[in-house]
């Protein structure tokens, strides 16, 4: 059996979260996971091999077990004691910003005074901002989460697969909109636009008024806390519900449950450190494994660019696009069932920890 380390000492819970669940039970691999306080606080299973870790500290536990593979979840910060370890363990990196691993050193100084100057000015003098290209260069594995990634250079790491729900009927028809309400990743001035049309619709018209609720899944931020509160207040046909604290996961896997279908209205282009991603090309989304897991069809932007079958384009009408959605069956047991995910994985797995 091969040993794997997974770290996670940053940012994406939910991504250890999901590697934790799929490698559950794996006869070919033993899993060790290195997680900082914030990390092992939001993962819902502590049942495995977990270690509380911090970058001072991870460098001597990975000495002390000997690896196959070293998977590292994020880096984004710590730039220095990941480059020591890509430059001593065989190692794999999940990157979740393309363009952001190919930043110039000079286009990374430049970045620094363009926002977060003092965050930004520590990453450069006590973590090693500038060590941030080498360890791309030193990991033996650069992996992504989005197939429509993968490439020569960029292998595509298979975790998350169609969990069983059940889903209860009612005449509610239940638009989820899963992740953080911010203008900065997802167009909610255009949600909240929608919403107004379709309650101004009913309120117009003697056409049947349909039950219908929006969900926003995820914490509001301030100005859009505000306006959902306003728009709340101007409502009486649609119904929404918000949350102005973070949604917790059992709260967040109830209403994906829930979910008739999930509408993502991501912006096309975000940035991280200053620099432009493109969500599909060089960023994948959450969006797309919170729809494989709880296995709902995902009403994505006209422009996002997807071979998934699942992704649906948005359509000018969308109430009655959500009505027909609602009625449709996708198999994604056909090729995400929590098997073939899994042996997926193995396969990748097991060509990484030979190199």
């Amino acid at each position: 059996m091969k040993r794997i380390a997974y770290i996670e000492i940053d940012t994406h819970a939910e991504i250890a979260q999901s590697f934790m669940e799929i490698m559950k039970g794996s006869e070919a691999f033993s899993v060790d996971y290195y997680f900082s306080k914030k990390i092992k606080d939001q993962i819902t299973d502590n049942a495995q091999s977990v270690y509380l870790s911090d970058s001072s500290m991870i460098s001597d536990q990975l000495k002390s077990r000997k690896y196959d593979l070293v998977i590292i979840g994020t880096v984004h910060r710590y730039f220095n004691t990941f480059s020591a370890i890509a430059e001593k363990y065989n190692t794999a990196v999940i990157v979740h910003n393309i363009n952001f691993i190919s930043a110039s050193n000079f286009s990374l100084l430049k970045n620094i005074f363009k926002k977060d100057s003092i965050y930004r000015l520590k990453l450069l003098w006590k973590e090693g901002l500038l060590y941030s290209s080498k360890i791309y260069g030193k990991a033996k594995g650069l992996l992504v989460l989005d197939g429509a990634l993968s490439s020569e250079r960029f292998r595509f790491l298979p975790l998350f697969y169609t969990k069983q729900s059940v889903k209860t009927d009612t005449d509610i028809l239940t638009i989820v909109i899963p992740g953080g309400v911010s203008q900065k990743r997802r167009d909610y001035k255009k949600v909240f636009s929608e919403i107004k049309k379709i309650e101004q619709l009913y309120t117009d018209s003697d056409i049947q008024k349909k039950q219908i609720e929006f969900v926003f899944l995820g914490k509001a931020d301030h100005a859009e806390l505000n306006k959902l509160t306003d728009l709340e207040r101007s409502l009486q046909y649609v119904n929404i519900t918000y949350f102005p604290e973070r949604v917790s996961q059992a709260d967040f896997e109830q209403w994906m449950q829930k979910a008739d279908v999930l509408w993502c209205p991501i912006q096309q282009e975000t940035e991280f450190f200053s620099q432009k991603e493109i969500y599909g090309r060089t960023k994948m989304t959450g969006n797309i494994g919170d729809a494989i897991k709880f296995g709902k069809l995902a009403v994505f932007p006209e422009n996002y660019r997807s071979s998934l079958d699942f992704i649906i384009p948005e359509q000018s009408d969308l109430i009655r696009q959500f009505e027909e959605l609602r009625g449709l069956h996708f198999d994604f047991q056909k090729d995400y069932s929590k098997q073939t995910v899994r042996q997926n994985l193995e396969n990748l797995l097991d060509s990484l920890s030979s190199i």
